[in-house]
């Protein structure tokens, strides 16, 4: 019998509730504070992506898409990676932000390695997460960081971009 995937997640979901019930009933100390963390993460997400998916949106109907594929698209070369380093920089919300981002720059015609220059350089370049790191690591092991992560994150998104185009390969969007 094949569940589909909507059946599956509701039974994994159900039984992490039934789980957290019963840790809180048994007085499971592990149980607890996995609630708890599952909790804070759902408060901090529900918090941050209505006002991404507002901005999706708009950036879905104001910016055209000639403009994405002149400036992220098949001629972009390497001006496109350095826009998606920019734009990861603005990311707020981390990559639960930056995929519904990456999957609006795909629909509006971006090329794949750009797409994930983006998803790599939302990771590691958002600068409040830099400024953060500044602060207490120091300015000098921040840029440090930024300069050796930033070409090897565009390097391997340009390989597994043209090797992902050579095999015709096309992302799934709902």
């Amino acid at each position: 019998m094949k569940i589909g995937t909507k059946k599956l997640g509701s039974i994994i979901f159900i039984a992490f509730l039934l789980f957290i019930g019963i840790a809180y009933l048994v007085d499971i100390k592990a149980g607890k504070a996995m609630a708890d963390h599952a909790f804070g993460f759902s408060q901090n997400l529900f918090t941050i992506l209505p006002c991404a998916f507002i901005l999706i949106g708009l950036f879905q109907v104001w910016v055209k898409k000639d403009t994405v594929e002149k400036h992220f698209g098949k001629g972009s070369s390497w001006r496109g990676h350095c826009w998606a380093v920019l734009l990861a920089g603005t990311t707020v919300g981390g990559l639960y932000v930056a995929f519904p981002v990456a999957a609006a720059l795909h629909h509006k015609g971006a090329r794949l390695s750009v797409i994930f220059s983006y998803l790599g350089a939302a990771a590691i370049v958002r600068i409040p997460m830099t400024i953060f790191e500044a602060s207490f690591l120091g300015f000098k092991f921040s840029l440090i960081r930024l300069f050796v992560s930033l070409p090897l994150v565009i390097v391997s998104a340009e390989i597994l971009g043209r090797f992902l185009e050579r095999r015709q390969f096309k992302i799934h969007t709902f």
